[in-house]
């Protein structure tokens, strides 16, 4: 089934998103594998150290344009970047005693299922707009104009309908009123205030 301009449009947003979170998946094993090398013997400490504060660089970077990019479908574990951002370095972390770094490990397992989730989501959607089904996803150029919808100019019926509507307000207010003895007034132009006498 040929798809149309716009599920196309849908199948390369979610094409996007299912890049972005396998590359963070992979550099969230990598993260992993540099921690588990360190305590090893005969590795090279201040190589490992090093590479470490790339990788943990690359995640901030990547974990801020994978929340933006993926809006609605960004479902990763609250803790993920805390672990990054409070392992300040191997020879820190391994200087922790042995109940902190289970604690560490158990939080880098319990984000990596949360990341492996959030990227079985997004294949699913990606799989179902590939199949033509009608997949909802809002991109930050959505977000943007949702934030930012109040400086465009109005639509011309809006404003006609909102003014008719404001006068209407402000003679039904004056009429249940009676400000200044207009409500009567108005009443008695419309006959509905006064009773016609009969002879």
């Amino acid at each position: 089934m040929a798809l149309n301009k716009k599920q196309q449009k849908t199948v390369e947003h979610l094409e996007r998103r299912v890049e972005l979170c396998r590359e963070f998946m992979n550099d969230w094993l990598l993260f992993n594998q540099v921690l588990t090398s360190y305590p090893n013997p005969g590795v090279n400490k201040a190589q490992l150290e090093q590479q470490f504060l790339k990788i943990k660089s690359k995640l901030a970077r990547e974990h801020r344009v994978l929340q933006q990019t993926l809006q609605e479908d960004y479902t990763l574990d609250g803790n993920t970047m805390n672990i990054v951002s409070g392992a300040t370095s191997l020879e820190a972390i391994y200087a922790q005693s042995e109940v902190a770094l289970k604690k560490l490990q158990t939080e880098w397992h319990r984000a990596f299922i949360s990341i492996n989730e959030t990227l079985g989501v997004i294949e699913d959607k990606k799989g179902r707009a590939e199949r033509g089904e009608r997949v909802v996803v809002i991109t930050q150029d959505m977000m943007a104009g949702a934030r930012g919808g109040g400086g465009g100019p109005m639509n011309p019926n809006t404003k006609t309908f909102l003014i008719i509507a404001a006068v209407i307000a402000a003679i039904a207010v004056v009429m249940y009123l009676d400000i200044g003895g207009l409500g009567t007034m108005y009443k008695s132009a419309l006959g509905m205030g006064t009773t016609l006498p009969t002879q």
